[in-house]
């Protein structure tokens, strides 16, 4: 659950980090650069953040899954080996 947790606040993160990456790398700010984020687009980058957020939970909650009526097998420990888990492959009923 936690990993979940910390990806999904790296997706909202990552386009302040690339941001600060580029002004830290371009050397934007001459002198001192502790007032970078007062300058920053914080609004943008967190919109962007979101959309990223967004773009990923909707491209593997479509991508990823099984047709209706499949079941799922979880992994299970047999013979002193983890044997792992798959979708359960139903036929197909026909047209005919």
């Amino acid at each position: 659950m936690i990993r979940v947790v910390i990806e999904n606040v790296l997706l909202l993160l990552l386009p302040t980090i690339l941001y600060l990456a580029f002004i830290y790398i371009s050397g934007g700010r001459k002198g001192s650069n502790q007032g970078v984020l007062d300058d920053a687009p914080l609004i943008w980058l967190f919109l962007a953040g979101v959309g990223l957020a967004l773009a990923v939970i909707m491209m593997f909650g479509t991508l990823e899954g099984s047709a209706p009526g499949q079941g799922y097998r979880p992994p299970e420990f047999r013979d002193g080996k983890i044997v792992p888990g798959e979708v359960e492959k139903k036929p197909r009923p026909s047209d005919g």
